[in-house]
Order: C-alpha cells, then sequence, then structure tokens
C-alpha cells in the first residue's frame, strides 16, 4: 500500500479535456489573425477607408441644400393640397342646427304649397272658363234655329211689300240679333265658293256646277257658325262633282 501512494504522489496532474479544446480553439484563432494580417502586408492598396471620412463624402454641401428647386417646392405643395383633401374627405360631417334644419323644412314646404295653389288656382280658372263657354255655347246653338226662322220670314217678304213698315222691323230685329251675336263671338261659316271641308262643312248631296270645280261648295242650304275657335254648327252644303 506504501509503494502505491508513493507513485501516485510522485506522478503529474493530468489536465481535463475541456482545456485541451479551449487550447486548440485559440491556436486556430491566433493562425486566422497571423494569415490575415500576412494578407494586408501582401495588399496596402485594399484597406477600407474609414466610416468617418465615407461619411463626409457622401453629405451635400450647405449650398446645395439651402437650394430647392422649384419643382420640389410644387411637389410639396400638391402634396400638402392632397393630404387636405384626403383630411376633408375622412373627416367627419359638421353636425347641423337642428333649429336651421326645421326652419329650411318648413320654408321648403311652405313653398310647396304655394306652388300647389298657384297650379290649382290656374287650372280651375281654366275649367271655369271652359264651362262658361261651353254653357254660353249651348245657348247660342239654341238661338240658331230663331235667327233661321228671321232670314226664312225675310226671304218670303213679297218684293212689294219689303219696304212696308213690317218687313222692316223685321229686318231690323234680325241686324240687332246678328249684331249682338256677333258681339259674343259668333260669326257665320262661310261656305259658298270655299273648297270643301269636313271640320267646318257638312255635305249632303252633290250637283253639277259650270260656276265651281269638283270639289268646292256650290250651295248652301243651312248657314253654320262658329264660337270663338270651335264649331257651333256646321254648315249643311251641296258640293260640285
Amino acid at each position: 500500500m506504501s509503494e502505491k501512494k508513493k507513485n501516485a504522489a510522485g506522478a503529474k496532474p493530468e489536465k481535463p479535456v475541456m482545456d485541451k479544446d479551449k487550447e486548440a480553439v485559440l491556436e486556430n484563432i491566433m493562425e486566422e489573425l497571423e494569415q490575415e494580417a500576412r494578407e494586408k502586408e501582401d495588399n496596402p492598396s485594399e484597406e477600407k477607408v474609414p466610416a468617418d471620412e465615407a461619411g463626409k463624402d457622401e453629405e451635400p454641401s450647405s449650398d446645395e441644400t439651402k437650394k430647392e428647386k422649384p419643382e420640389d417646392k410644387e411637389e410639396a405643395a400638391d402634396s400638402k393640397e392632397s393630404d387636405g383633401k384626403k383630411k376633408g374627405f375622412f373627416s367627419k360631417k359638421e353636425k347641423k342646427d337642428p333649429m336651421k334644419e326645421k326652419i329650411d323644412e318648413l320654408n321648403d314646404r311652405v313653398m310647396r304649397q304655394m306652388a300647389e295653389f298657384d297650379n290649382y288656382r290656374k287650372r280651375t280658372e281654366k275649367e271655369k272658363s271652359q264651362m262658361f263657354e261651353q254653357g254660353q255655347g249651348c245657348v247660342l246653338e239654341k238661338l240658331l234655329p230663331v235667327i233661321d226662322n228671321f232670314e226664312r220670314g225675310l226671304a218670303a217678304v213679297p218684293e212689294a211689300e219689303k219696304d212696308g213698315a213690317f218687313a222692316d222691323g223685321m229686318n231690323k230685329i234680325y241686324k240687332q240679333l246678328i249684331t249682338e251675336l256677333e258681339n259674343l263671338g259668333v260669326t257665320p261659316i262661310e261656305a259658298v265658293g270655299k273648297e270643301f271641308d269636313p271640320n267646318l262643312h257638312n255635305a249632303v248631296m252633290q250637283v253639277e256646277s259650270k260656276e265651281y270645280e269638283s270639289g268646292m261648295v256650290a250651295q248652301e242650304l243651312q248657314k253654320g257658325y262658329m264660337f270663338h275657335d270651335t264649331v257651333l254648327r256646321h254648315s249643311m252644303v251641296a258640293v260640285s262633282q
């Protein structure tokens, strides 16, 4: 036992395995650094420019920065306008005053009602005038046979009695009646010698006539009348062949 202790005491302590790996790594690093240093010595022209110097070369001069192109200013102004438009488009709508909205609504309603009332007034006036004219036309139409009888009576008076008091009185009454009808808008329709018009004339027969051409009114059998722009009674006529 004593010999074994002596051998153990006399032997050198061995290094652990981890220390050996570290030494190997350090040796490799040292070799790489030495190799890089040799390459730099062989190629001195490829040395890098310091970062500060490179930054100085790249920085523009103060004069160049102060002088701005007009195009750049215009672009900046356009960008500001576009930003303002975008802000205005996406910005919230301003709240309207409820009192003002109510007033505008009432004004609009009043204007609409006034326009409707004006249209109603014009329409009623037109309808009234049309109804009045229709009623007036009906009354005047009933007076036309009286005028026809006056004309027949005056035509039947003998030539010897036309200058008499009775014939003269009938003639004056007839003229007075025709004058009042003309004042009301009643006018006779011209027929003889005019071209046949179905809107004004009522053809009841055809006759041979040397005086008038074919299609012309050759004879009037019953006088027609107009009331303003409407036909009160069509003329009863005979048309030439």
